[in-house]
C-alpha cells in the first residue's frame, strides 16, 4: 500500500485543491449570492431557489472531493460522478456561450477550471481504478 500512497500523492493535493475550490464556491454563491451578482452585474432573478439549491450541490461535490483525498482508493466512485459532473457543467458553459446566453463571462471560467480538474480525474482514474478494483474486489 505504500508504493500506491507514492505513485497516488500528487492527486491527493489535487483533491484537497479540488475539494476547497468546490466548498468556497458554493458557500459563496449560498450565502453571498446577491453581492456576487451586483459585483458581476447580473440582474438578480426573482426567485432564488435555484441559486441556493445549484450552490449547495457544489458544495456537496466539495466534500465528496474531501472523502476522496482522505481515502482515494475506497472512494473512487466519487471521483466517477465528479467527471460526469465536470463534463455536463463544461458542455453547459460552451453551449451557452456559443449561443450568447452564457449568464457572465465568471461562469466560462468556472468552466476552464472545471476542465483542469476534469483531465486531472481522468488521469488518476487511469491509474487508481485498477488498484481500487483489486483493494475492494469481493467486498
Amino acid at each position: 500500500m505504500q508504493s500506491t500512497d507514492r505513485r497516488l500523492r500528487f492527486y491527493r493535493t489535487v483533491f484537497w485543491v479540488g475539494a476547497a475550490y468546490d466548498i468556497v464556491l458554493g458557500l459563496s454563491f449560498f450565502f453571498f449570492w446577491k453581492w456576487l451578482f451586483d459585483t458581476l452585474g447580473i440582474d438578480p432573478p426573482a426567485n432564488t431557489s435555484y441559486i441556493h439549491i445549484t450552490a449547495a450541490y457544489v458544495f456537496m461535490q466539495g466534500l465528496g472531493y474531501w472523502f476522496v483525498a482522505r481515502d482515494m482508493l475506497r472512494n473512487v466512485d466519487i471521483v466517477i460522478l465528479g467527471v460526469i459532473y465536470k463534463a455536463l457543467y463544461i458542455a453547459m458553459s460552451v453551449y451557452y456561450l456559443a449561443i450568447g446566453e452564457l449568464l457572465h463571462e465568471v461562469f466560462a471560467w468556472f468552466a476552464v477550471f472545471d476542465l483542469i480538474f476534469l483531465v486531472l480525474f481522468i488521469a488518476f482514474l487511469t491509474k487508481a481504478l485498477p488498484l481500487a478494483r483489486r483493494n475492494y474486489a469481493g467486498t
